[in-house]
Parts: C-alpha cells; structure tokens; sequence
C-alpha cells in the first residue's frame, strides 16, 4: 500500500505592521525579529524534516522565505516547487483593512475562533469554504505524484486547516476551529485512498528541570 507522508509548516510570523491588518493573500513580510528570536525552531525542523523530501511552498514570497530559513538552519537545499492553489484565503476588498473595520463588514456571525465565518464570502474574494475546495486537489495530486514519498508544504495557516478538513472530512467551518501555529508542524499521511492525522503543531520535546522529578 503506498503511503505518502505530508509536513506542513506555518510560515513564520510576520511583520507588527501586517498583523494589524486583514493581509489574506497579500504578500507581507515576516518580522525579522522573530526569525532572530526563532532560530532553535528552525534547527529543530532542519534536524525534525525528512531528507529527500519533495518540497512545495505557495506562491507568496513569506512562505518562500520561511523555507529559506530553514535550509539556512541545517536543512539541505532544496527546489521548491511553488504551487498557487496553496496561497491563503483571499480576502478581496478585505484585504487591507483593520481587525476592528471587519466588524461593520460581516453579513454573518463571526467564527468563535475566526475573525469571519467559514462560509462568509468577502466582496471580489473568496470563502474558507472556497479555499477547502482548491486545496484538496493540490493533496490528492501531489499523493498520487509522490506514492512512498516524503512531501514538505510550507504554506499558511489558512491552507493548513484546509488540508485537516480535506483529510477528516470535517466541515469547513469545524476546520477553523483549530489553531495552527507559526513553525508549527502538522503532518498527514495517505495511505492509499485514506488519510490519516499524524501530528497538529507538533513542537520539540523540552525535558522538565532535573528539580522537578
């Protein structure tokens, strides 16, 4: 039975600026400060990330960069493989604007966990719902292309949750509900047909202080 197996990473955070606004699909940068202060966990996922694995980011520049950083870590360099239908939710006239203008915006009840509901569908942009449904292709391809290989995606936060609810079969809204870090690690498997939930934000193991035991 050919098993491929999927490591998705968050890119990293980015810039204070950028987190003040609704960014989407925007290409914003990632804070150079985190990268600094982050650079344990970028050897942890160059030491954690299988060797010879095929690796695909999307096609906005703060996932590049994340990827970049890795390799800079210990990671061996590798081609990535830039794949569009991998970018976050586009936001259309959101994009742009403040946390506190969305409110005045939305049509429907904000996700408890979200700024918007899943099937909430921004002027010019998309739903989350419409981000589950390109996803999901880009998955099954990449299984099928890569049978009995290790694929690295480096990706968003957005693509992430739609990628557990392509593998889960969960609703779109059932997928915002989880919290995927950045640098985090998720990692899914198909084992032929079926998919399988390794890993949600998997981190490196720290050891309790000795004073402790």
């Amino acid at each position: 039975m050919p098993i491929t197996r999927f490591f998705l990473i968050r890119h990293a955070i980015v810039t204070p600026a950028a987190r003040g606004i609704l960014y989407g699909s925007m290409d914003v940068a990632l804070c150079d400060i985190a990268m600094a202060q982050e650079a344990a966990l970028y050897r942890w996922l160059a030491f954690r990330l299988p060797h010879g694995a095929h690796w695909v980011t999307s096609t906005l520049a703060r996932t590049q960069a994340t990827a970049e950083g890795i390799f800079a870590a210990g990671y061996p360099r590798t081609p990535l493989v830039r794949e569009p239908e991998l970018v976050e939710q586009h936001l259309g006239e959101w994009q742009g604007i403040t946390h506190e203008e969305l409110v005045e915006r939305l049509t429907e009840p904000a996700h408890p966990f979200w700024p918007h509901g899943a099937g909430e569908r921004p002027p010019g942009g998309e739903a989350f719902d419409d981000v589950v449904e390109r996803v999901g292709p880009v998955l099954d391809g990449l299984a099928d292309s890569h049978p009995d290989r290790d694929v690295v995606i480096v990706a968003h936060g957005g693509s992430i949750r739609a990628a557990l609810a392509h593998a889960t079969g969960i609703s779109a809204h059932q997928a915002l509900q989880f919290s995927i870090k950045n640098l985090g690690l998720t990692r899914l498997e198909r084992h032929d047909g079926d998919w399988r939930v390794a890993a949600v934000n998997e981190e490196p193991w720290t050891p309790p202080p000795e004073s402790a035991a």
